[in-house]
This record gives structure tokens, sequence and C-alpha cells, in this order.
């Protein structure tokens, strides 16, 4: 979209069908009420003033010609003043001579001149300064769009080493502990990069591509752990077009595994629940493992769960929400708040 000067004259100077009926009808009734009231001076003041547009707007017509491609505003400024004074001046003489032809009440010329000046700035000057608004208002409006994505990549930079770096510490502590399962682990991770990588860096993923890579890497992990993991993903159908950021899910299923399955001895289950809630995706992560550490200074404030928050707030604004809690049960739950905004 263009916001420049150029554009903004065109727009100005430009005339649709039903603005040039209005126009005509307008010009038609200005016309016609003061022949029929025999007010001849109004009349004189009207022809005065439609001089004073014609002229103003064809200088503005040469002005958008002439504008050096690329021209800031300050050259349009800069010309209001001779395009205001080449209407004014030519319509105060034609209205002098007219009212003295027909010895016709007329206004003085100096205000005549300021009655000129406030026409053409009427129908030319404030205009563009509405235009001018607008185009700062767009232009504002693009920078804020640019840094919200500089600040998304960023964020998702920090996500992707992140996870990585655990799958492969994962992957060398089964080399180590395990050499039997490692073959297998390294099929499921290969098959998970397989189908991660293509997609880190799109700005948006679905819900079921997202259950599916959390099922991957839950299948890792069960590897890892053994028995003493039980993983479920509850993904309806109907809800697995839906759009959702990439790896998002991922730092939720990963916080829970960190902080819930490995500090706690014995057996941990993992889920991940997906359901609608009003006109809003919910998407929970539970683990009933070590809990949360109600001592911490702020809940959640890890990097991972931090990404998380500035990545909804960066997308959705007010319209997302994550909340870390534990369950009446004593399990750890982190869920996600969605607008459906499209469908994948």
């Amino acid at each position: 979209m263009h916001t420049g000067p150029e554009a903004a004259l065109r727009q100005i100077l430009s005339m649709n069908r039903t603005e040039g009926r209005v126009s005509a009808a307008m010009f038609g009734g200005s016309v016609a009420l003061p022949l029929l009231s025999g007010s001849y001076s109004h009349l004189a003041l009207f022809g005065a003033l439609l001089l004073d547009a014609a002229l103003v707007l064809a200088g503005a017509q040469l002005l958008r010609m002439m504008l050096p491609r690329g021209a800031s505003w300050t050259w349009c400024w800069a010309a209001q003043p001779l395009l205001l004074l080449t209407g004014a001046v030519p319509a105060v003489l034609a209205y002098g001579r007219l009212t003295e032809a027909y010895l016709l009440m007329a206004l003085s010329p100096v205000q005549m001149l300021g009655s000129a000046l406030a026409f053409g700035a009427a129908i030319l000057t404030i205009p563009l300064l509405f235009a001018r608004r607008q185009a700062r208002a767009l232009e504002i409006s693009e920078l804020q769009r640019a840094a919200v994505q500089a600040e998304l990549k960023s964020l998702q930079a920090q996500v992707e080493p992140h996870f990585l770096y655990n799958t492969l510490a994962n992957t060398r502590y089964l080399v180590r502990h395990a050499p039997d399962k490692a073959v297998v682990m390294l099929d499921h991770l290969i098959a998970y990069l397989r189908t991660a990588l293509p997609d880190m860096r799109t700005p948006a993923s679905t819900l079921g591509r997202e259950c599916e890579l959390a099922g991957h890497y839950l299948g890792l992990m069960e590897i890892r752990f053994g028995s003493r993991l039980r993983t479920r993903i509850d993904c309806p159908d109907a809800l697995r077009e839906i759009s959702v950021p990439p790896m998002m899910l991922m730092s939720l299923v990963e916080n829970a595994v960190q902080h819930g399955v490995e500090p706690k001895p014995g057996a941990v289950s993992v889920s991940v629940v997906a359901a609608m809630c009003g006109d809003r995706l919910s998407v929970t992560v539970r683990d009933d493992g070590a809990g949360l550490q109600q001592d911490a200074p702020v809940l959640g404030s890890g990097v991972g769960l931090r990404n998380v928050r500035d990545r909804l707030h960066a997308l959705y604004g007010e319209k997302a929400a994550f909340a870390l809690r534990q369950a009446a049960d004593g399990a750890t739950e982190a869920e996600l708040l969605l607008p459906v905004e499209a469908r994948a």
C-alpha cells in the first residue's frame, strides 16, 4: 500500500461515480438557489470560490505529476502556500471585477482573500493532513509488525537448540546405559527431525502436526525411562487442522519431562489433551511427577515457559492465555488457550 504524497494527492483528486453525482447535485443547488432568490451577490461569491477550487486542484494535479519518485511529504507541504495563493489571487480579482461590473454587494478584498485561502485549505490542505496522519499510522503499524516478526524469530531460535540439545543428550544417555535401545531411539529421532526440521521456521503449524511431534518425542522418552513413563495424547480429529504456533506444545511437553518425570523416582504419566473451551482451543499438558516448586520466585519462570508467554503475547496479544497450575490431585497442568483464527 502506497502512503506517499503522490498517492494521497491522487486519492484526493480522484472521484468515483457516486461522488461525481453528489458533486453535480451540490453544484446545481448552489447555482439554482441564488438565482431563484435573486441573491446575485452570493452567486458571485460562489463562482469566485469555484474558480479558486478549480485552480487549486489543477495546481495539485500538476504537483502530483511533477513530484520526484519517492518524494517526501516536505515537497507537498512546501508547495501548499503557492497552491493556495494560485487559486485565491485570481478568485479575488475575478470576484472584485464581477461585483463592480454588476454593482453587487461585495466582501472587501481582505475578506475575500481570507475566504478563498480558507476554502482552498478545506479542499486540499486539510484532506492532505488527514492522509498524512493515516500514512504515519500505517508506517507505525508496519514497523510494529516487523518488530513482532523479528521478536518471534528470535524467540523461536531459542526454542530450537533447546529442544535439540535435550534430545541429543537423552540419546547419549541411552548409548551409555542401554546400547540395545540406542538404535531404536535414533530411528525415532531421525523420524522426528525429518518431520520437524522443515517446519521449525514456519510461522504456523497445525494442532495435529504438533501432537504428532509430541508423540515422537514422548516415544523417545518412553525408551529412555522404560516402564516408569506412561504417555497419552488425546487430539480429536475435528481439531487437528486448527492453526497453532510451531514448537509451542513441544516446549510444554519438554518441560513436563524435565521437571516432572526426571526428578521423581517411580512411575509417572504425561498426557496431552486438546479440546474446545468456548471459542478458544485448549491444549493441556499434564504430569503427575515431581510437582511445582511452590517456593520458586516466579511460578513457571524457566526459559522455555517464558518463551511460550512471550510468543503468545507477540502473536495474539490478549486473545491467548497460558496457565501453569497444580491440580487438586497434585498433578501439574500447563494449559494453552488459543484463539481459533484459521484452519490450515
